[in-house]
């Protein structure tokens, strides 16, 4: 979506955390045979990726290294939230005291991290190495599961590492570097959440050279938005996305950042957003991205929309604590 984001400041991680001890199968995307192991066995995110529940997320401005925000959209909508979305500048250091709060909260952090200042050529031939070990060692030494979607809408033209600055080769070589420096330090307690955003004018219709492969993605994260433009029901503005998809990946998908535009839709934007959501077995949940950009994303300006989202977040299928998925 061509919005502005603020990045949240990021601290180091404070303290190793072991979580679990469930073995690694082969197979699994995030536990690649041969990743290093560190003290102790990484976090099993297994169970995270396909729950019998749904992710309720949100992202908000200083969340998760502030839960405040969190606690007042919990207010706001009577649902907590399971899923916090906070977006990381390249070279920014991990974030461990924000992926703790969440995870104590009962949530799940997605890290959104975006490589402005960098060519993706100059990722995939390891000129950030130094600075991606030293990540990916941390986010190894906590220990707490993290999703980290990296390049995000990549068939967009409005990213520095979009599709008129980045072939598709080039973009599946850094997202496969990246992906395996942290599986050579043992970071396999990692969520690999690929992003496209919907297709849709100035985006490239056909995803599936962007793909890294299924060995190196375990979600599908889409961007997509709700306007006063755009189709009112979920099927349009998602549809043909989904029917791309479904032609090389049949990984779970989240809708990693959604929103409605506010206006005379927003309500029938929220229904439309979990009518779909709960009616498709493939979508395990989504994230509003609840900040004032081009758009005034928030929730809170529209009183019907937040009397919408709150009704139908009630329902049980949405939330859990992720502490005890099994």
């Amino acid at each position: 979506m061509r919005v502005s984001r603020a990045t949240a400041t990021l601290l180091v991680p404070l303290a190793a955390l072991v979580l679990a001890v469930t073995a690694c199968a082969p197979g699994s995307t995030a536990h690649r045979a041969g990743a290093a192991a560190p003290e102790g066995l990484p976090y099993d995110v297994r169970p995270l990726l396909q729950p019998p529940k749904k992710y309720i997320g949100v992202s908000r401005p200083k969340a998760p290294t502030s839960m405040d925000p969190v606690h007042d959209w919990t207010r706001m909508v009577g649902k907590q939230p399971n899923l916090i979305a906070y977006y990381a500048a390249w070279d920014d250091g991990f974030d461990a005291t924000g992926v703790r709060n969440a995870w104590n909260s009962g949530a799940l952090t997605v890290v959104s991290w975006e490589p402005r200042g960098i060519s993706l050529t100059q990722v995939a031939d390891g000129v950030s190495d130094d600075y991606l070990q030293e990540y990916a060692k941390a986010v190894r030494t906590l220990n707490i599961p993290v999703a980290i979607s990296f390049a995000d809408e990549m068939n967009g033209d409005w990213e520095e590492w979009g599709s008129t600055e980045t072939t598709p080769r080039e973009y599946v070589r850094a997202w496969r570097h990246l992906h395996d420096v942290f599986e050579d330090v043992g970071a396999t307690n990692v969520i690999w959440t690929w992003s496209p955003n919907i297709v849709e004018p100035g985006t490239h219709k056909n995803l599936g050279p962007y793909y890294p492969g299924d060995n190196y993605v375990d979600w599908v994260g889409l961007v997509g938005y709700f306007t006063d433009w755009d189709p009112h029901s979920f099927d349009g503005l998602f549809g043909s996305t989904l029917a791309e998809i479904d032609r090389f990946s049949q990984k779970p998908r989240l809708l990693l950042e959604t929103g409605a535009m506010p206006g005379p839709h927003r309500k029938e934007h929220v229904r439309a957003l979990f009518d779909g959501v709960t009616a498709s077995r493939d979508i395990i949940g989504f994230a509003w991205f609840d900040h004032k950009a081009r758009a005034d994303w928030r929730l809170a300006t529209d009183p019907e929309g937040v009397a919408e989202f709150r009704r139908l977040a009630a329902n049980d299928l949405y939330g859990f604590d992720v502490r005890k998925a099994r």
